[in-house]
C-alpha cells in the first residue's frame, strides 16, 4: 500500500475544502468538560482544576457560536448549497454538566447558522449524575430525540475501577426519567472486561439495562490506553491487563442476551430494537458520510477533506476570534486511504461490505476468509459471521492484505 495522506498543520487554520458528498450531513458538538477525570479515559476532557481560569462552560459556548457560524460562511463558498442537518450529536466529556439551558444554547447555535431537517435526530450524552426528570423534561422541549447515558456496568467494585463517579442504579433511574420525559429512543453505554468483573457482575448489567426498557446499547470491551490513570495501574502490576479470551466470551453473552430481548447488533459494538433505534449520526461516519465537528479537539469531514480542532479550549477560543476554523491541521486522503477506510467500517456493520466494493486482491482473499468462516456473502455483501464478529479488526487486515 502506498503512504497515507500526509497531515498538514496551518498556523492560521485553513483547510482547502471540497464540495460535499451528497450523502447526509451531521454536525458533531465537543463539550470538553468533566466533573472528574475517569481513569480508562483519554479523550480531550478537562476538569475545572485542570482548566483554571482559562477556559469555563460560558468562553467554550462563546467560541462554539463563533465556530459555527466561521463554518457556515465557508461552506457557503462552496459550489453547492450547505446540505440541511440529518444529526447533531452533542459528545464529550460530560454535556450534561452545561444543564438543560446550556444544552439548549447549544441546540440554538446550530439553528442559528444551519437549517435543521424536519425529523431530524438530536443526541445528547448524559451522565446519570449530572441529570434529573426537569432536565430530561427541559431539553425535550429544546428540541432533543434521543439521550446517550454512561451506565458502564451495575457492580459498584467495577465502577470503582473505571473511577466511574455514579451509583450503580442510577443510570438506569436515569434511563426510566428520560422515557417518562418523552424521549423514545434512549441508549444505555456498557464496558466490558474491567479487571475484576465477573461473569455475575456481567449478567447484573445486563439485568438492569434491560429493565430499563431502552431500545439502544452500545457494549464495548475496555481498552488500556497509553497515558490514562488505568494504563500506569496496569503497567505498576496493581491490576491485570484484560484478556481477549475472557473479552469475547464476554461479547458473546452480551449478544446472546440483548438478541434475545429483542435488540439486535447493526455495528459491531451497538445493538438496537429496530431501525428507528440505531443512531443515524454514528451511521453517518460508518457509511462515509459528511460531518462538521465543532469544539476543541473535534474531527469533521467534507467532501473528502478531513481537518480536527485545535485541542487545549483556551487556545481553541482564542484561534475561534480570526473569523475562521479553528483548525490544527488537515488532510486529503488518497483513494487508497478512502479504501482503507471503506473496508474497515462497512464490514463493522450488520449490512456489510459490497462485494463491488473491494478491489481484485480483496475479493480473491474474500473467498478464503469466508472459507475459515469469518464471512458470509448474502446478496453480493460480504458480513461477519458470529465468530467473525469476535475477529473483525483481523477480517479488515487480511481482506486489506
Amino acid at each position: 500500500m502506498n503512504s497515507p495522506a500526509t497531515a498538514i498543520p496551518h498556523s492560521d487554520a485553513t483547510p482547502v475544502l471540497r464540495d460535499f458528498g451528497g450523502g447526509p450531513f451531521g454536525i458533531y458538538i465537543h463539550v470538553p468538560f468533566c466533573a472528574t477525570r475517569c481513569g480508562y479515559c483519554d479523550f480531550n476532557t478537562y476538569t475545572a482544576g485542570e482548566l483554571g481560569t482559562s477556559a469555563s462552560p460560558e468562553s467554550w459556548s462563546e467560541a462554539l457560536r463563533r465556530e459555527l457560524a466561521a463554518a457556515a460562511a465557508r461552506f457557503a463558498t462552496l459550489p453547492s448549497p450547505t446540505p440541511r442537518v440529518e444529526t447533531v450529536f452533542v459528545g464529550g466529556g460530560t454535556p450534561s454538566l452545561l444543564g438543560a439551558d446550556g444544552l439548549a444554547g447549544v441546540l440554538d447555535a446550530v439553528r442559528a447558522e444551519f437549517d435543521l431537517a424536519p425529523g431530524a435526530e438530536v443526541t445528547t450524552e448524559s451522565n446519570p449524575e449530572s441529570t434529573s426528570p426537569r432536565f430530561f423534561e427541559q431539553i425535550r422541549a429544546a428540541g432533543f430525540t434521543r439521550v446517550s447515558l454512561g451506565m458502564q456496568s451495575a457492580a459498584a467494585h467495577v465502577l470503582a475501577v473505571l473511577d466511574r463517579t455514579h451509583t450503580p442504579g442510577r443510570a438506569v433511574a436515569a434511563a426510566r426519567e428520560a422515557r417518562a420525559a418523552g424521549f423514545d429512543h434512549v441508549n444505555l453505554d456498557l464496558i466490558y472486561g474491567t479487571p475484576g468483573e465477573r461473569d455475575s457482575d456481567l449478567d447484573a448489567s445486563l439485568d438492569a439495562v434491560l429493565d430499563a426498557g431502552v431500545d439502544h446499547v452500545s457494549a464495548y470491551s475496555l481498552i488500556v490506553e497509553d497515558g490514562t490513570a488505568l494504563a500506569r495501574r496496569v503497567r505498576r502490576g496493581e491490576l491485570p491487563a484484560p484478556d481477549d479470551d475472557v473479552l469475547a466470551a464476554r461479547y458473546e453473552r452480551i449478544d446472546a442476551r440483548l438478541t434475545a430481548a429483542g435488540l439486535t447488533w447493526y455495528e459491531v459494538s451497538n445493538w438496537a430494537s429496530g431501525d428507528a433505534a440505531r443512531c443515524r449520526h454514528n451511521l453517518g461516519y460508518w457509511d462515509g458520510g459528511d460531518w462538521l465537528g465543532a469544539g476543541p479537539g473535534a474531527h469533521s469531514h467534507v467532501g473528502g477533506v478531513r481537518w480536527w480542532n485545535i485541542k487545549h479550549p483556551a487556545r481553541y477560543a482564542d484561534r475561534t476570534t480570526s473569523g475562521d476554523l479553528p483548525a490544527a491541521g488537515w488532510e486529503a486522503p488518497t483513494a487508497e486511504d478512502r479504501y482503507l477506510e471503506r473496508v474497515m467500517l462497512a464490514l463493522r456493520l450488520r449490512t456489510g461490505l459490497p462485494l463491488a466494493d473491494l478491489d481484485a486482491t480483496g475479493r480473491a482473499t474474500a473467498e478464503q476468509v469466508a472459507a475459515d468462516g469469518l464471512v458470509s456473502v448474502r446478496d453480493d455483501r460480504l458480513v461477519l459471521t458470529d465468530r467473525g464478529r469476535l475477529l473483525a479488526d483481523g477480517v479488515v487486515l487480511q481482506l486489506l492484505g
